[in-house]
């Protein structure tokens, strides 16, 4: 989340909006869209004040979700050796008996330094953080109720950004116990590694954590409603996970419905609409997300939300009280970190009359599982349903020299081409880096470049960034065969 012009830029003089108001801007949540929300205005010289709950700096994403999910699987991959199987054996480890403790040490220190990075940033740009619950009282008032609930503080702004992301969401006929039945916030408070765990739901949460307790070695069995998983990425990587899961032995039970969950001393028994009936010590929900729009008071300042806590905006985060915006995860998809920080300064620039960027439409899509996945742009899926003509290029990670020296043997990278005017399509990557790595390709793409900048680009060897070229030249060749044939 740190970033170095935040940090680095002096904060312009700070000029009263509206002397009636008490902030130009106020922004009720801490996460990455409220934080960018409210440094954005505070550099444009605006009075600014952040809502947020003790404890929770940071938000959602640094206390419950991204940071600490993200964390815990850079420890599993460290402490289980996945990374080091290929060149030393499926059985090495870096450590043989894994506890719960090992996995949260370096998750509760990333948490906190993350916590210190966005107090520091907001206290750099001379943004007032006010502790407590908010809500409205009017449609220009928040009132912020202290932890105790007799400290109440009221404030008015011109702006209001509202931030607030979103939790679990928990099916009203399902008992949780955050110790045999949980969600993944729970997931953060287990006493042990379960030796087994049904997995409620197969998006993108659910297959992380998947792959990472199948990492540590318990058993995993996923169940979906649906006849599959991650539709909207691209058919060919999902086969590659789903293979790489089952072989760490995760088993997938597709079309199926969860109709109840028993538990007793030794653990749970899921049955199901077929009649199957799993044992497992954990079952973990992973039906969605819930947005935190319950507390708000909306109707207080003529907002709704849906039954799913979401709020409604237009294309430039403004909800249908014109002062008021909303960004991040409870306006709904894509419901992403990245994604997010972005809305929150878009916002703020246009409540503020500030010009805002065209929208390129190239938001990467990262799924943190073991391996990771990550993709941009098209799927050759949605170019075939809109009749648009390309070509595939691959690179395959083991026929990379730096595949072959991290022991990488199962990653790859994709190409999707356009045969009329060479430009790239889309991005799709499996294996490791894949998050980082698929940031060349949006790039090219944004630059409206084409695949020959990609042949004749010049890349450090050796690396995986080499995958571009190999892939790019693959397509060359395909597109170049193409055109002999039709000549």
């Amino acid at each position: 989340m740190t970033d170095s012009a935040t940090i680095d830029e002096v904060p312009a003089p700070v000029e009263a909006e509206d002397e009636a108001n008490d902030y130009d801007l106020v922004v009720i949540g801490s996460g990455p869209g409220g934080q960018k929300a409210a440094i954005a205005a505070a550099k444009l010289g605006k009075r600014v004040a952040v809502v947020e709950k003790v404890r929770m700096l940071g938000g959602v994403c640094t206390n419950t979700g991204t940071i600490p999910s993200k964390t815990m699987r850079e420890a599993v991959l460290y402490l289980t050796g996945m990374n080091e199987r290929t060149l030393y054996g499926d059985s090495y480890r870096v450590k043989s008996d894994i506890t719960v403790d090992d996995l949260l040490a370096r998750t509760q220190h990333t948490i906190g330094k993350d916590t210190q990075t966005v107090r520091s940033q907001l206290m750099r740009n001379r943004v007032d953080l006010l502790t407590g619950t908010a809500h409205f009282s009017d449609p220009h008032t928040v009132v912020v109720d202290g932890e105790n609930k007799r400290e109440h503080t009221t404030v008015r702004a011109a702006k209001i950004v509202i931030a607030t992301g979103t939790r679990p969401a928990r099916p009203a006929d399902v008992e949780f116990d955050d110790e045999r039945v949980l969600d993944s916030d729970g997931i953060l408070h287990l006493t042990k590694i379960p030796a087994s765990m049904v997995v409620v739901g197969a998006g993108v949460v659910g297959i992380e954590y998947a792959s990472m307790f199948a990492a540590l070695g318990t058993r995993v069995t996923v169940v979906e409603q649906r006849a599959g998983m991650l539709a909207f990425c691209d058919s060919e990587i999902v086969e590659s996970l789903k293979f790489h899961l089952r072989d760490l032995a995760v088993t997938f039970r597709f079309g199926e419905e969860v109709t109840k969950v028993t538990k007793g001393s030794r653990g749970t028994v899921t049955t199901l609409a077929s009649g199957k009936r799993i044992p497992a010590e954990t079952v973990m929900y992973s039906a969605g997300r819930q947005g935190l729009t319950d507390e708000l008071k909306l109707k207080a300042a003529g907002l709704k939300a849906d039954k799913r806590g979401r709020i409604a905006v237009d294309e430039h985060y403004r909800t249908e009280v014109d002062h008021i915006y909303a960004v991040g995860d409870v306006i709904g998809f894509p419901a992403l970190a990245a994604t997010s920080m972005d809305q929150g300064r878009l916002a703020a620039y246009h409540a503020f009359g500030e010009p805002t960027p065209k929208d390129l439409g190239l938001q990467p899509i990262g799924i943190y599982s073991i391996p990771e996945v990550s993709y941009v742009g098209k799927t050759e899926v949605q170019l075939t349903e809109s009749s648009v003509p390309y070509e595939v290029g691959t690179a395959r990670y083991r026929e990379l020299a730096r595949g072959q020296i991290t022991g990488d043997a199962y990653g790859m990278l994709k190409l999707l081409v356009s045969t009329e005017d060479r430009t790239l399509l889309g991005v799709h990557v499996f294996g490791s880096g894949a998050t980082d790595l698929v940031h060349i390709g949006q790039a090219v793409m944004g630059c409206g470049g084409t695949v020959d900048y990609l042949v004749d680009a010049v890349f450090n060897y050796p690396t995986l960034s080499e995958a571009y070229k190999v892939a790019a030249l693959d397509v060359t060749n395909k597109i170049r065969a193409l055109n002999a044939f039709s000549s």
